[in-house]
């Protein structure tokens, strides 16, 4: 009986060099989350319902949408400043409008009845149209949001630095928490550049993200400990290259599935879960890179002394042959 042969990624015995290009990888990374914090500041992101407040009607005509009669029959009910947008088949429209200002501003009563307006002005337009949803979220509430979300991301961040220091040594720590936040950097440039709506939905998958990442570098560290004790005079450079060449094939498989299951949300998920898949996809090509090309070199420069020092010195001691 013979045994099918097992689809690798790379064949066994692959030596990659990887650190021989590991300036290279660190510089494009500086670059990249440079360009992504400006991004952050200009043009910035497209904050959601969560985080920005205000009104967001989804309604369903009977036929395509017609967006001229739509905006004339909102002017007619004084809904001005109404964003218009398209999303999902050519009969679903998605309102958007700020929350109600005046004395009752943030008031239920007046949240209701600017939404009757628009249920209104859109059943004028085109007969037959139906609300499906309607959310509000007042100013105090999304900022509560919105600070609530990055404190989410910064003691998520701590908890993975106490995590790793806590299961390997400090160098390892670090390293994976500087990374992890290039890592974000470079995601908060996607958003910023695809346009899709920061809310806390995209918070989630972001945590996401930070913790594939953060397991996906804890599986490189790993093999690196094993050969800490198994080379005790290997120099530490080829010892990281050795063990991101034998974790490759895991490395890549994880990451091809974890893709292909998330790709067929972004293409098919709708409005609602496309972004967050799209994300999603982003962060796994980002995470898995970076593994390699941004954790490993900046463990390398991190501890080249010390580590392989420590390894050295943890040796056991042999006896020397009698008569010498």
């Amino acid at each position: 009986m013979f045994r099918r042969p097992i689809a690798r990624f790379v064949p066994d015995g692959t030596r990659i060099s990887f650190m021989r290009g590991r300036w290279l990888g660190l510089a494009t990374s500086a670059v990249l989350s440079l360009l992504s914090i400006g991004l952050f500041f200009y043009p910035g992101l497209s904050l959601g319902l969560d985080f920005r407040g205000g009104i967001v009607v989804e309604a369903r005509t009977q036929g395509p949408a017609d967006f001229g009669r739509i905006r004339a029959a909102l002017a007619a009910q004084h809904v001005t400043e109404a964003g218009l947008q398209r999303f999902g088949g050519p009969d679903d429209v998605l309102i958007r409008l700020d929350a109600p200002a005046g004395k009752d501003a943030g008031s239920e009563a007046a949240t209701q009845a600017l939404v009757e307006r628009v249920r209104t002005a859109v059943s004028q337009a085109q007969p037959g149209t139906q609300v499906l949803r309607a959310d509000a979220v007042g100013a105090s509430v999304s900022s509560e949001l919105f600070r609530n979300g990055l404190l989410a991301l910064g003691i998520s961040l701590l908890m993975i630095l106490g995590y790793i220091w806590f299961r390997f040594e400090w160098e390892f720590a670090v390293s994976a928490v500087l990374t992890l936040v290039l890592d974000l950097t470079k995601t908060i440039g996607f958003l910023a550049v695809t346009r899709f709506e920061f809310d806390l939905v995209m918070v989630a998958a972001i945590l996401t993200i930070l913790g594939y990442s953060t397991n996906d570098k804890v599986v490189v560290y790993d093999r690196v400990r094993e050969n800490l004790r198994k080379y005790r005079s290997m120099p530490l450079r080829e010892l990281i290259d050795l063990s991101i060449n034998e974790t490759l094939n895991r490395t890549l498989g994880t990451s091809s599935t974890v893709f292909l299951a998330a790709l067929p949300l972004a293409l098919f998920g709708g409005a609602t879960l496309s972004g967050f898949a799209w994300v999603m996809l982003f962060g796994i090509v980002v995470g898995t890179s970076s593994s390699i090309f941004i954790a490993a070199p900046i463990l390398l420069l991190l501890g080249e002394k010390r580590l392989r020092r420590d390894a050295q010195s943890a040796a056991p001691v042999r006896a020397r042959p009698a008569g010498n």
